[in-house]
Order: structure tokens, then C-alpha cells, then sequence
């Protein structure tokens, strides 16, 4: 009795702190190979464990002949393109700054929902959005918000980190519809099948493939997290949350993924947790809850 009702719980909290500890295992991982052999390894290990979850929920199909070209734009934008931009980003940006940025796509969502799909905002969501990307300059800037009038301010990584934010929104919104007709967990195995073989295209050509052998324990190690762990187990675990619990639920325990890179940071990387950065963060998670409200 207890197990079933707390266990989608779990399911939520575990899947949101993997990925939380993502950009960490990234950064790690980044820093002995190039960024496409990580994303190409990473999903190597992913997409099995995805496939036989789709098996064992008597879910997967093809897509229909109509949907291949839906399905491979998904896969470019969600993982070709996002991991591409994630990826090198972090070869700059730290970890905890990464993930404070990516917490504002929903911040971008909204946005994009009112412009292209005139969805209504309210006054509570707009101010929450303006709050967000007060809260990203801080973080961004450390504080210096001067360095922004001078163009000064944060890492090309930074910047590459803001665009995937932007990206995972155009990628969510254009996901609504295949959601109405296919199981998530079926819409994410394709679209992660169909963007690593896209990235399998740019990893082959350039003889990627050479570097795997230079990974050590540690980059290993980093690299079975990401695969097993953030592509596997993470994405099987959220969708069997999301599956019993009401998305606003689900939802409000995505403020637990970059409370969880900065503390695995600062252990792993040896990043500071600086006043600016919790304020900023802080700043960034309450414009969210506010873009999240219904009213």
C-alpha cells in the first residue's frame, strides 16, 4: 500500500536529481573527449534501456509514414542540436551555472506559447518571466551587473547554455502534438533514436570514434552515469511518475534539479557556492513558480 503510493514520488525526486548531477557527469566527461563523442556514447547506452522499457509497456510501433519527418525533426532539435549546444557549453560554463539557466525553460515556453500558439499570460506569469532573467543575469554576471552594459559578462559556454534553454522550449512546443498521439515514453525513445543516428553521421565522418579509448575511470565513470543513469533509468523513472501523479506534481520537482547541481558540484568539482548564485538561483526558482501558476 505505502510502496504504491509513494513510490511515483520517488520516482520523480530520483529522476530529477540524476539529471541534476548531469551536467556535472557532462562537464567531466567533456573535459576528455569532444562534445559529440559524449553525446553518441551517452545514448548508445540510453536508447536500449529505453527500447526495452517501450517493449515490456506493449508500446512501441513505427511511425507512420506521415510522422518520420515530424519524428526527425524532434530528434535534431531535442538531441542533436540541444545535447550539441549542452555539451559545448559546458566545456566553459560551470556546472551550477548551466543548470540555473536551463531552469528558465519554462520561463521560454511560456513566451513561445503566447507568441506562436497565442496562449494567454497573466500578469503573475509575465513578471515571473522577467524575474527568471533577472535571476539568469545575476547568476550569469556574478553579481556584476555593470559587465552587462559593456558586453562583458559570462562564458561563451553561458550563452551556448541560454540558446539550448530557448531550444528546449521550441522542442517542447513542437512536442505537444506528437503527445496527443503517442505514449511519451514512445516519443522520447524515437526521438533520441532518430537524433543519435543523425549524430552518428557527424561522429563517424570525423573519425570521433579514435577518442573513446582516451577516456580514464574517472571520464568512464561520468559516462556510465549519463548513459545508464540520466538517459535510462532517469527517463523511465519520470515518465512512470508523470503516468500516476498530476503534472503539476510532477512538475514542481523539477526546482530540485539545480539545488542538486550546485550541491554535487561543489562536492565533485570543487565549485563555489556563492551568495550571488543562491540569490540569483533563488531569484530564478521563485519567477518559475510564478510562470507555472495557473492564476
Amino acid at each position: 500500500m505505502h510502496k504504491s503510493k509513494f513510490l511515483p514520488y520517488l520516482e520523480a525526486l530520483f529522476a530529477v536529481m540524476v539529471w541534476g548531477a548531469s551536467f556535472i557527469a557532462t562537464k567531466i566527461a567533456v573535459g576528455e573527449i569532444s562534445p559529440i563523442a559524449v553525446v553518441w556514447v551517452r545514448f548508445a547506452m540510453g536508447i536500449p534501456m529505453l527500447l526495452i522499457a517501450v517493449i515490456a509497456r506493449k508500446q512501441f510501433s513505427f511511425p507512420k509514414a506521415g510522422d518520420w519527418l515530424y519524428f526527425t525533426l524532434l530528434g535534431f532539435l531535442g538531441i542533436t542540436f540541444h545535447q550539441w549546444l549542452q555539451s559545448n557549453g559546458l566545456k566553459t560554463a560551470q556546472a551550477t551555472t548551466t543548470a540555473w539557466i536551463v531552469s528558465t525553460s519554462p520561463a521560454f515556453i511560456a513566451v513561445l506559447g503566447w507568441m506562436v500558439l497565442k496562449e494567454k499570460l497573466s500578469l503573475l506569469q509575465s513578471s515571473g518571466i522577467v524575474l527568471a532573467m533577472l535571476g539568469v543575469l545575476a547568476v550569469v554576471s556574478k553579481g556584476d551587473l555593470s559587465t552587462i552594459a559593456v558586453g562583458n559578462f559570462g562564458t561563451t559556454g553561458d550563452f551556448l547554455i541560454l540558446i539550448s534553454s530557448v531550444n528546449w522550449a521550441v522542442f517542447s512546443i513542437l512536442s505537444r502534438r506528437g503527445l496527443k498521439s503517442h505514449p511519451s515514453t514512445l516519443l522520447t525513445f524515437w526521438t533520441m533514436t532518430i537524433g543519435w543516428l543523425i549524430t552518428s553521421v557527424a561522429f563517424f565522418a570525423g573519425k570521433n570514434y579514435v577518442e573513446i579509448p582516451l577516456l580514464d575511470a574517472r571520464g568512464w565513470m561520468a559516462m556510465i552515469f549519463l548513459g545508464v543513469f540520466t538517459t535510462g533509468f532517469a527517463y523511465i523513472a519520470w515518465f512512470d511518475a508523470l503516468s500516476q501523479l498530476p503534472a503539476a506534481q510532477t512538475g514542481a520537482f523539477l526546482f530540485v534539479e539545480p539545488l542538486t547541481s550546485m550541491v554535487v558540484a561543489a562536492v565533485i568539482l570543487h565549485e563555489q557556492i556563492t551568495l550571488v548564485s543562491v540569490l540569483g538561483g533563488a531569484v530564478i526558482l521563485i519567477g518559475i513558480w510564478l510562470v507555472n501558476r495557473k492564476s
